[in-house]
């Protein structure tokens, strides 16, 4: 049950029937202090003004008429116009014992068909931390998505075609026969800046990667065998570091711009049939009177170059025609990084007016900030570098190994790597998924691995905490234990499990991970309060089953808040 959208609708029903009010919709919000009750209401003070009434009386009689049931046991009305709605400590132990044999969110009551497009790097180069953030962002929404019913299409739109792959072809055909290419590659990035110096200095290469462009799109066998030696390579060091970062993608949701390749000359025909082409210094442009630069000129989406190549803009446009007609797909997501809103915007903005996406498919762009250094510039390497992924993740692991040793020197080495190795991944994924995605953030390797705050290592250790109760007693910790929801600790405990529905949720329908990560680390601060104030072992009878229902309820919910963000649990540390 959500808990908050229950009561908005019984509340919103009530003020229409006491008024005789159309569609009021009252705003339900958990209350921030005890003293204001549970939940607060709002939504009479707007419609009293409107009618002339004095909110306070027009709240008394909503409250006279508003009937919660077993919900609640206690509804006051509190300052101009707020209703205060404290829950019943009845109606939250038989919520919290009827989720100890169900799902703790039940699937979606309209399941959607959504495209998730994610992670999506250029293939010409190595996966870096600028890959990151959307990486671990889309996998979060996707497996909540998941989670919650949806049909989910996993996209990776990564870049395998363009001008690139003709320099590095031409480089690919200059080593000797005799060398090794699969050693060559192992090292993309040192090979892709190789080919790149190449291409800027020897003139006769240049022209050559040039005809080697054009060779590729014709369909050239030479050209188009090393450039799938090459997209294979390439596709092995992405997954690689898609399993070390467990992330849910796999080699069959990689959908790259050359599958669109054959629609793009579709795309133009019907643009031109619909009269939305223009022509303009010889390329072929939309103009769309939405978008205009600071002069009040109208900014053109470029569709094919004036030589007839086709542009970012127009593989978009083919995918986005694809996945809202091919896959019928609901809403279409797009994490990708803030610098392209812009793009985003005209190029759905087309696909709205060219009919490519229909009025039922919902575009959305989930941009995301910079991850940024602690000199507030792109987190790069000391030399001014890029840093490669894989090495940020082995470094994690790395400093991950040495807090583990400090904290537990008892256990084995292979013990503390096997922890090292999921709390260094656990930390850099929350890290970013703990800030606002809209934001840039600083990266800082104290805090991420802190124990302290909300970090991963923080809630993990909470979960392999509470696990702990259990073991020192050999209990089962999948055992039915009935709760019971008496003190004000158990009740303010119960209360925050039963919102774990309305915080997932949200973030399906918000797309922000970072309320998912305070909801979980809110969770975990409210159990050590009712644990340090309710003896969970020491008790006796039915006072130590129900507070056992709540540790392994709070256990539960912790690892599947943290599975939903793509981050594995430990039972130690």
């Amino acid at each position: 049950m959500n808990l908050r959208l229950t009561l908005e609708s019984l509340v919103s029903s009530t003020i229409e029937k006491t008024t005789g009010a159309d569609s009021c919709q009252a705003l339900v919000t958990p209350a921030k202090n005890p003293q204001f009750g549970d939940y607060q209401a709002n939504g009479v003070m707007a419609l009293a003004k409107k009618m002339g009434r004095n909110p306070r009386e027009l709240g008394l009689e909503v409250i006279k008429n508003l009937d919660l049931g077993r919900l609640a046991e206690k509804v006051e009305l509190a300052g101009p116009g707020f209703i205060n709605i404290t829950l019943d400590r009845l109606f939250l132990s038989i919520e919290l014992n009827r989720l100890s044999s169900t799902a703790l969110v039940a699937p979606a009551a309209h399941p959607a068909t959504i495209v998730i497009d994610y992670s999506s790097p250029n293939l010409a180069k190595e996966m870096h931390v600028g890959h990151l953030r959307g990486t671990i962002i889309g996998d979060a929404l996707a497996r909540t998505f998941e989670y919650l019913g949806h049909t989910l299409v996993r996209h990776n739109h990564f870049g395998d075609w363009g001008t690139q792959f003709g320099m590095l072809i031409t480089y690919m055909q200059a080593l000797p026969r005799d060398k090794a290419l699969g050693s060559e590659l192992a090292d993309l990035e040192s090979f892709y800046r190789a080919a790149k110096c190449r291409f800027d200095e020897d003139p006769a290469f240049a022209e050559q990667a040039r005809n080697n462009v054009v060779k590729l799109q014709s369909g050239d066998p030479e050209c188009l065998a090393l450039w799938e030696k090459f997209i294979s390579i390439s596709v092995s060091h992405c997954q690689s570091l898609y399993d070390k970062l467990d992330i849910t993608l796999t080699e069959k949701d990689m959908v790259p711009e050359s599958f669109y390749n054959d629609q793009l000359d579709s795309i133009i025909t019907a643009l031109t049939e619909m009269g939305l082409l223009t022509e303009s210094e010889g390329a072929r442009c939309v103009f769309l009177d939405e978008f205009r630069n600071k002069d009040g000129d109208t900014l053109p989406v470029i569709v094919q170059k004036s030589g007839g190549g086709y542009l970012y803009a127009t593989t978009d446009l083919a995918a986005i025609r694809y996945r809202c007609t091919a896959l019928h797909a609901d809403r279409v997501l797009y994490v990708v990084d803030a610098r392209q809103s812009l793009h985003f915007q005209q190029v759905f903005a087309v696909a709205q007016k060219a009919g490519f996406a229909g009025q039922h498919c919902r575009l959305e762009h989930l941009s995301y900030g910079t991850m940024m250094g602690k000199d507030g510039r792109p987190f790069k390497t000391r030399s001014g570098d890029t840093i490669k992924l894989i090495d940020l993740c082995e470094e994690s692991i790395e400093r991950a190994f040495e807090l583990v040793t400090e904290k537990n020197p008892d256990l084995t080495e292979e013990q503390r790597r096997k922890i090292a190795e999921v709390v260094g991944i656990a930390a850099v994924k929350y890290a970013d998924l703990s800030k606002n995605r809209n934001s840039d953030y600083i990266f800082d390797w104290d805090t991420m691995l802190s124990f302290d705050g909300n970090t991963a290592p923080y809630l993990l250790y909470a979960y392999a905490r509470i696990r702990s109760i259990f073991r020192r007693e050999s209990l089962d910790p999948d055992a039915v234990y009935t709760i019971r929801v008496e003190s004000d600790p158990e009740k303010a405990l119960a209360l925050k499990l039963l919102q774990f529905t309305e915080t997932v949720e949200t973030l399906a329908e918000e797309c922000l991970p970072n309320q998912l990560c305070l909801y979980l680390y809110e969770l975990a601060g409210i159990f050590m309060q009712f644990y340090e104030s309710s003896p969970v072992l020491k008790a006796q009878g039915a006072d130590k089953e129900s507070r056992l229902g709540l540790c392994q309820a709070t256990a539960r919910t912790l690892k599947q808040g943290l599975g939903l963000l793509g981050i594995t649990t430990l039972e130690q540390m």
